[in-house]
């Protein structure tokens, strides 16, 4: 063995186990600090939590239906969806998607494989490959979107709701939020 490579390697456990105790100690703080959640809470989070995939279980549902992979729907969308400016390179799909890059790269392969999406250059940048959809992508994609639409506006008061309850409380904490100072002023004084 080298000399001084066991004092090195000492010294990188003794900084690793130094850095790991103060992160939990910074992190036992935080959440000593913070305000305790009351049973009404956690019902709220997981009432949100279910809504949440409640549209999410019907997302995969409409997609499979359609012969797409889930992550096949949500890049179609991410490159229809893209803000004005910012071009449909991988990288921002994946960004989007919040996946990484190499997984993004495999689901632009499966869909121009199917013919739902082709590669083109960038006009400014021959080096930049860009996304854009096919005819058939298109009609796809308009078509799932609108399935997708249609059931957020029917669920959609019910998810808004349970993320207001996480958000304020319960619905009685929720409308103390929503009155104005005067009106609560009011309320006061009536009592």
């Amino acid at each position: 063995m080298f000399p001084g490579l066991a004092a090195a390697r000492e010294k990188q456990s003794f900084y690793r186990s130094t850095i790991y105790y103060k992160n939990e100690r910074l992190h036992r703080d935080k959440i000593g600090s913070m305000k305790k959640l009351t049973s009404t809470d956690y019902q709220a989070l997981a009432e949100f939590r279910f809504q949440i995939r409640k549209f999410l279980h019907f997302s995969e549902q409409a997609v499979q239906q359609a012969g797409l992979e889930r992550g096949q729907y949500q890049l179609m969308l991410a490159i229809k969806g893209m803000p004005a400016g910012v071009r449909p390179r991988v990288a921002e799909l994946a960004s989007r998607m919040q996946i990484q890059h190499h997984s993004a790269v495999e689901l632009g392969n499966r869909l121009e494989a199917g013919g739902f999406v082709r590669r083109e250059r960038a006009q400014q940048d021959r080096r930049e490959v860009l996304l854009a959809l096919t005819a058939k992508g298109e009609r796809v994609l308009a078509e799932l979107a609108l399935h997708h639409h249609e059931q957020l506006r029917s669920a959609g008061p019910v998810l808004v709701a349970a993320l207001r309850r996480v958000m304020h409380g319960d619905n009685e904490t929720s409308e103390k939020h929503r009155r104005s100072p005067r009106e609560k002023r009011k309320s006061i004084d009536q009592e």
